[in-house]
């Protein structure tokens, strides 16, 4: 069968392709894996306590069930969801919202899928113009979204050396190039997948240079602001009409109901609607019907209130174990101020993070190799290939027994190339 140009990109090999599959079939093919990558939140308890109410609550209701289960809501998502999510917003940080500055999208990953391909690619005079990444490393799941080749360029970061196993990265202005080839500044807040919160100085800075370019700020921020707020540092949400906003419910605990939110000026709301209607028609009912007292009760200060300190007590116990188990060893942890990753740079590591994956993989852990987060920098920068990525979210003694097997194996690597 003879497939376009799109279904060849589309249904070829990439970096998130090929990782999802390889994770699949491992945990298929040994479901005793320790499962140290992937995104997929905790359990908290009284997370699922909450949501297992309203679910209940909806079933037992014949008119909210039939909403549910029996109509297509409004292709820009359901109005009063919308109405209390707009309310809330403009309350609890003064954004001068409505919800008519609200989408909802079958998950962040569906919404940004459409908001690049509107925004960058080959535009109407020929030109081709790309997403730039002012931050990278930054989320896999972007990389393969354009529709186009070369759709995504990147700056380095600054790197800020904390102590002898501490490190952040910066968005380094020095070097940050805006031209008229870049139709879109992104960044994710915390970063997926250094758990990295860029600054609320960097972000006004970002915005005054969008600005003045006049483009738009990209914010995904599935992970952190306003919510579910995984975030160990202070900082501030931001939006204004130059800014687009992304957020999901999947880190909430919902990551199986596919619920993305997009916040942007009415006209581009307007538009991404027209676009996610030829894409998907309609979007899914459960995760607005699910939350929507979120944020007319204000629950949602319930919920974060809980969600905040039992991912920072797991990064702080992991961070402890990693620095216990790989003494001696040249490490550095990016500073853990979100998301639920800790990002570990194996500096001199002998072999690619690629290998190391593999080698681990075959071991019984899996964690995600650094390399193809790197997106957009094409060049054999060597800090690419020394870093990984573990995520934390598991249970305690998972996490243990994987992040033993995994000092182990970088232990005997350096000991083989001293």
């Amino acid at each position: 069968m003879n497939y376009s140009n799109f279904g060849q990109k589309f249904s070829g090999k990439s970096g998130i392709v090929e990782l999802m599959d390889d994770l699949g079939s491992a945990l298929n093919e040994n479901p005793d894996m320790l499962f140290m990558g992937g995104g997929n939140p905790g359990r908290v308890p009284e997370v699922e306590a909450y949501f297992e109410k309203q679910l209940i609550s909806i079933a037992q209701d014949p008119i909210a069930r039939h909403n549910l289960l029996g109509i297509y809501q409004s292709p820009q998502g359901e109005k009063g969801f919308r109405e209390q999510l707009a309310n809330y917003l403009a309350e609890a940080f003064n954004w001068n919202i409505s919800d008519k500055n609200i989408a909802v999208s079958n998950g962040s990953q569906s919404a940004f899928f459409i908001i690049y391909n509107m925004l960058a690619g080959t535009m109407e005079n020929g030109d081709k113009k790309t997403i730039h990444f002012p931050l990278a490393p930054e989320y896999v799941g972007y990389a393969d979204a354009g529709l186009s080749d070369e759709f995504f360029s990147s700056t380095k970061p600054s790197i800020e050396i904390i102590d002898n196993e501490t490190f952040k990265y910066h968005v380094d202005f020095s070097t940050l190039n805006i031209d008229n080839s870049i139709a879109a500044l992104s960044v994710s807040r915390p970063t997926n997948p250094t758990g990295n919160v860029i600054t609320d100085e960097e972000i006004v800075h970002l915005d005054q240079i969008a600005k003045q370019a006049n483009i738009p700020l990209i914010i995904d921020g599935a992970y952190g602001l306003p919510f579910p707020n995984i975030l160990f540092t202070d900082a501030k949400p931001h939006w204004n009409e130059n800014t687009i906003v992304v957020l999901s419910l999947s880190k909430l605990g919902l990551p199986g109901i596919r619920t993305g939110i997009v916040i942007a000026n009415e006209q581009f709301i307007k538009d991404f609607t027209n676009a996610n209607i030829i894409t998907n028609l309609a979007c899914g009912n459960l995760g607005p019907a699910l939350s929507k007292d979120l944020f007319s009760k204000n629950d949602i200060q319930i919920l974060t209130d809980k969600i905040t300190p039992f991912y920072q007590q797991k990064a702080e116990k992991t961070v402890e174990l990693l620095k216990q188990n790989l003494a001696g060893i040249p490490f550095k942890i990016h500073k853990p101020e979100g998301a639920i990753f800790l990002w570990l740079w194996l500096e001199g590591l002998p072999i690619t993070s690629k290998e190391l994956y593999q080698r681990l993989k075959a071991k019984g852990v899996l964690i995600i190799p650094g390399e193809d987060f790197f997106i957009g920098i094409d060049d054999n920068w060597q800090h690419k290939y020394e870093c990984i990525r573990l995520s934390y979210a598991q249970d305690e003694s998972v996490v243990e027994q994987a992040v033993k097997i995994i000092a182990d194996e970088i232990k005997a690597l350096y000991l083989v190339n001293s």
